[in-house]
């Protein structure tokens, strides 16, 4: 499992800027993120190197901040990788909330952040099927 952390967002100009400003003036690297929202509002969720130093920085700059844990899944990069993943999950009926994904070379796997209704059930599901998870993304 990695540590996520979701931040609340009003939807206005600048409130991005001023997440990714005070993460990177404290030396905080940003290795993948994703926005859900809406008109008035946005989810940011966001995979740092020091979480704990992230959450305790944002909470200082006024921001609503909260870490949850997703599970980090090596897919292959090519067409059908992560469909096959997704299907041991659904044989056995684990939800997927929501999903984001990166990769930090082409030639490498992607890796997929999911969080599910289920995270014991999904790793060891996973863990069956040979499929690798990561606890670390590269800082």
């Amino acid at each position: 499992m990695v540590k996520q952390i979701s931040v609340f967002l009003e939807n206005k100009c600048g409130r991005l800027v001023r997440v990714t400003e005070a993460l990177g003036k404290n030396n905080i690297n940003i290795r993948a993120l994703s926005i859900a929202d809406t008109s008035d509002f946005g989810i940011l969720r966001i995979i740092v190197d020091q979480t704990e130093k992230a959450i305790k920085i944002l909470k200082d700059e006024g921001f609503i901040a909260s870490m949850t844990e997703v599970i980090a899944v090596k897919v292959p990069d090519r067409p059908g990788g992560l469909a096959k993943v997704l299907k041991y999950l659904e044989e056995k009926e684990i939800n997927i909330e929501y999903l984001y994904s990166f990769i930090e070379k082409p030639e490498e796997d992607a890796l997929i952040l999911m969080r599910v209704d289920d995270i014991p059930h999904a790793l060891q599901t996973l863990k069956e099927k040979g499929i690798e998870t990561v606890n670390k993304v590269r800082g």
